[in-house]
């Protein structure tokens, strides 16, 4: 092994007297700027304005006597999400439990870091049984041959009895949800939502009835060509005006959910798009030789080969969706990173220089969520040979 290393270092670092110098300049950059980096860390910051704010950066404005709706929530979350994993381990024929928590090391890294901060042994003992229902739906999912229909239902139904659990019976609204929770949640139900609607677009562009392909095209085009923040503005004052007379005006959370999921389905609808035209002729040709309907055409034959083929596009597009929830602070949102401003104007930490604090712990569970979702493509990836056949 040493002399592999050896003959490795020696052709890709030290192959002449140029590549030389810069591995010992970068070299030399890299570990300066991690041990400044580690002080920081470990050291220099002041991290009390994080332990004193923790449930405050989590949910903010969410009254603490309802605590436990969060709780049952992320259990019924938990279940739905990991018997969802079991039953695709299963069908794959892959996928232990040990790879599986290899594969989520970043997310129980941060979950770690919640739980330092927190510093409560109820906490500890919570997030285990979070975790143990996670494990044990997964270990089920695996063992249950159930169809897929099945298994999309039993995920769907637990995602909506976890959004139950918050709102019904007298629940917490969404005017009321704020910093991580409801970062999370505009994410989620915005690609949730902006996938099948962006598919859907991709489909009516290609349609052989003018006014499908015309209304689609429009659409496209004209949130395509505007930026986010406009279609938030959009959302957040003119989204009442076109609704029926005497309709409520929904929520400022549900404004900017909608304009989050118009903004993004149009830019998966050109992404999809793309992927359409990229089946061959030859395999639509195929399907309608063997007697297949254009439904069952699209469904069976052209849909998936489309939807594999732009995995890393669509991934990134959700990405971009997490992150870009941070604009919602303009119209008023208390989302995490507007959170995270926030707090660094209390009494106790007012000019005090702490944002940097808050917005490397912001930048941290942002890039968390976003090193995850891009680990999890490329496993999908590698599973369905994206690129090698």
């Amino acid at each position: 092994m040493t002399d592999r290393v050896k003959d490795w270092s020696r052709k890709n670092l030290f192959s002449s007297a140029f590549n030389s110098v810069l591995t010992v300049v970068f070299g030399v950059l890299i570990l300066y700027t991690l041990y400044r980096s580690l002080r920081f860390v470990f050291l220099d910051a002041r991290w009390e304005i994080i332990d004193r704010n923790l449930t405050n950066i989590l949910v903010f404005r969410f009254p603490r006597d309802e605590l436990w709706r969060v709780w049952l929530a992320l259990y019924l979350f938990s279940a739905a999400l990991g018997f969802a994993a079991g039953a695709a381990a299963r069908r794959a024929g892959t996928g232990s439990t040990s790879a599986a928590l290899r594969r989520a090391g970043p997310v129980l890294v941060l979950v770690a870091v919640f739980l330092w901060f927190s510093g409560s042994f109820r906490a500890v003992l919570l997030t285990a049984g979070v975790a143990a229902v996670a494990i044990g739906f997964r270990a089920l999912g695996r063992r249950l041959p159930l169809r897929t229909a099945w298994v999309v239902l039993a995920v769907g139904g637990g995602i909506v009895l976890a959004f139950a659990a918050i709102m019904a019976f007298d629940g917490v609204g969404f005017e009321r949800w704020g910093g991580l929770m409801l970062t999370v949640f505009l994410a989620v139900a915005g690609i949730a939502i902006s996938f099948p609607i962006g598919v859907l677009l991709a489909l009516g562009r290609r349609s052989s009835l003018p006014g499908v392909r015309i209304v689609c095209v429009a659409y496209i085009e004209l949130f395509r060509g505007v930026p986010l923040i406009t279609v938030l503005f959009m959302g957040a004052f003119t989204l009442g005006f076109f609704l029926p007379p005497g309709t409520p005006t929904p929520s400022l959370e549900t404004r900017a959910l909608v304009a989050l999921v118009v903004f993004t389905s149009a830019y998966v609808a050109e992404i999809v798009r793309g992927g359409l035209q990229a089946v061959p002729v030859g395999q639509v040709e195929a399907a309608q030789a063997l007697g297949l309907s254009s439904l069952k055409t699209t469904r069976l034959i052209v849909l998936p080969q489309a939807l594999r083929a732009v995995i890393p596009a669509l991934v990134g597009q959700f990405i971009s969706l997490f992150k870009d929830t941070s604009l919602v602070a303009t119209i008023g949102l208390a989302e995490l990173l507007n959170v995270s401003q926030i707090i660094t104007g209390q009494p106790d930490f007012v000019a005090q220089g702490l944002v940097f604090e808050t917005l490397i712990f912001a930048a941290f569970v942002y890039w968390v969520g976003s090193y995850s979702m891009s680990r999890e493509s490329q496993r999908l990836e590698r599973r369905l040979g994206v690129g090698e056949r």
